[in-house]
């Protein structure tokens, strides 16, 4: 099973770079960045699974995007800086740029986690994109990994100059829910899984003393930002009806 799992994600790997548009050397670097950590421990893979490259992918794509912010927006202060950073590498802004290139059908799960959905969770596909990214930088080094990342960003770039990406929907769904119930919403962990140092929190969204919307993610603060993203976009469909 493995090894027809691998030759099918080897041609899927390939189509995968393609659309990506990136000419990659060491081809296992890629394999391994999609084999999540589930699928490894199934057929005894031990380390080759992805979790090492997302730590550092994770830490290259905070540099790349640091580099860039720094170059192009000579006159803003650090703080403001840090915020767009933040915006860009967040785990929702990944995982939608994930999506955009359907990363999610070309990823290597145990039959638990893709039972389970694991190919559509926001958490595993942005924590494989950065594995990929890691991937990129271990194979071509930071200049061209660098050119790469900017060139699969630029869609989160274009929206950032644009002014449009607000990602602080908690802030957002707060002013609403005060001027429509007098009230700001509440959350609550209803579940905390996952090893220590990668946790899944989920989180639920009341308001006015009902249930609104869930959230995930790797912290308390990202799941409650899901949530309340969720609870914005179920206020402006009712507000169409």
């Amino acid at each position: 099973m493995y090894r027809e799992d691998l030759i099918l994600k080897g041609h899927r790997l390939e189509k995968l770079l393609q659309n990506l548009k990136w000419s990659v050397n060491d081809y296992e670097l890629y394999e391994q960045a999609l084999t999540h950590s589930s699928y490894a421990y199934e057929f005894n893979l031990h380390q080759k699974h992805n979790r090492r490259l997302e730590f550092l992918g994770d830490a290259v794509l905070e540099l790349v995007i640091s580099d860039y912010l720094y170059h192009r927006y000579k006159k803003f202060p650090e703080g403001k800086l840090t915020r767009m950073r933040a915006d860009i590498v967040c785990e929702q802004t990944l995982a939608r740029l994930a999506n955009d290139f359907e990363l999610g059908k070309y990823l290597l799960l145990g039959k638990g986690e893709a039972q389970d959905g694991g190919h559509k969770r926001r958490s595993l596909l942005a924590d494989a994109l950065e594995a990929l990214i890691g991937a990129l930088y271990l194979d071509l080094g930071y200049k061209e990994a660098y050119r790469l990342i900017i060139n699969l960003f630029k869609p989160v770039f274009n929206v950032l100059e644009e002014g449009v990406l607000r990602n602080d929907y908690k802030t957002q769904l707060q002013e609403l829910s005060q001027s429509r119930f007098g009230e700001p919403p509440k959350y609550e962990l209803i579940e905390e899984t996952g090893p220590d140092h990668r946790k899944v929190f989920d989180v639920e969204l009341f308001i006015a003393g009902k249930a609104v919307s869930t959230g995930e993610g790797h912290s308390k603060k990202d799941a409650e930002q899901a949530a309340a993203k969720a609870a914005l976009e179920k206020f402006k469909n009712s507000s169409r009806k």
